[in-house]
């Protein structure tokens, strides 16, 4: 994607719409979790169609990379399916890249949403489709057992106002920190570290040139944490993108913490020093259950004095 593509808005979710539940990485932990998800969404007044293969299970897999990809698919090709929503994460989304029916998304933009290993799929659709898809809580995981209030209302006004969403704002008591100066304005693009890294060098990757450059992380040393910024850095990702953004790095401990290490504190401090653009950190959007759903595609402005990030184009039509 260069920055000349124009990106598509799917149109906004409305009332009574049928949104698709998958699983295209790893299964969801329970069959309760899957129905409770199910009637929440009904109750929030939609309509709600599951994959055939939600609940298949083949290792760390939710079945077979064809069966997933096909309830994928099946999803992208049905028009009265509106949204898609993952119910899980966990591995598998990169494997099935390949059996994607991009062009049917093409004819018939719909709502994506999820994150995690969610993002090389969100990545690869940019790519392919020039879609903006939705960084956000998945059904099985958030919303299976009552999300959280920010959480909630966010990301229900992201994908049912066609207006810009504004200001990507943390909770008052837990406030962002910015580095560098300006003011920098381009797509948000990024997701889950490991898989952004993952796409480098593939079909499936977009160009990050003018790119605001979003990223979290869970469960990973803070080692890997390095090795993946540094891969971006001779890739010359971070050459390119015009702001960087962390999110979230969840649970991002030494493995041993009797042998030297660096915390991860200490890591995103060097990459904070080690870039040329503004940087803007501690934003509310990971692995955590209170976060905000970023609208990848989207464009936005961040604001380095200010200390704000604004998406400031309407997300859906």
């Amino acid at each position: 994607m260069t920055r000349r593509t124009r990106l598509v808005c799917p149109p906004r979710l409305r009332a009574n719409e049928v949104i698709g539940l998958i699983s295209p990485a790893s299964t969801p932990s329970s069959a309760e979790k899957v129905e409770k998800a199910v009637s929440y969404l009904e109750r929030c007044g939609y309509r709600v169609r599951l994959g055939k293969h939600v609940l298949d299970e083949r290792g760390y897999l939710a079945g077979s990379d064809e069966d997933r990809a096909s309830d994928l698919n099946e999803m992208l090709r049905d028009r009265s399916v509106r949204a898609i929503i993952a119910l899980r994460g966990g591995y598998g989304t990169p494997r099935i890249l390949d059996r994607v029916d991009y062009r049917a998304l093409k004819k018939d933009p719909k709502i994506l949403v999820g994150y995690s290993d969610l993002t090389a799929l969100q990545l690869a659709i940019l790519r392919q489709s020039n879609l903006i898809t939705f960084s956000g809580p998945m059904a099985a995981v958030e919303m299976w057992n009552g999300m959280d209030p920010f959480t909630e209302e966010h990301f229900w006004k992201m994908i049912t106002e066609p207006k810009p969403a504004g200001l990507l704002s943390n909770p008052a008591d837990d406030p962002v920190r910015t580095f560098g100066t300006g003011t920098v304005r381009g797509r948000l693009m990024g997701g889950n570290l490991s898989l952004v890294v993952s796409l480098l060098g593939t079909r499936f990757c977009p160009r990050f040139d003018g790119a605001i450059l979003v990223v979290e992380d869970v469960d990973e040393a803070p080692h890997r944490v390095d090795r993946m910024f540094v891969q971006l850095k001779h890739a010359g990702v971070l050459n390119i993108v015009r702001a960087l953004v962390l999110g979230r790095f969840t649970d991002c401990v030494p493995s041993d913490p009797s042998k030297p290490h660096l915390t991860i504190d200490e890591v995103l401090s060097d990459v904070v020093d080690s870039v040329e653009v503004p940087v803007l950190a501690n934003l509310q959007y990971g692995h955590i259950p209170k976060k905000l759903t970023i609208p990848l595609g989207a464009p936005a402005v961040l604001d380095v004095s200010e200390g704000t990030l604004e998406v400031v184009e309407a997300a859906v039509s």
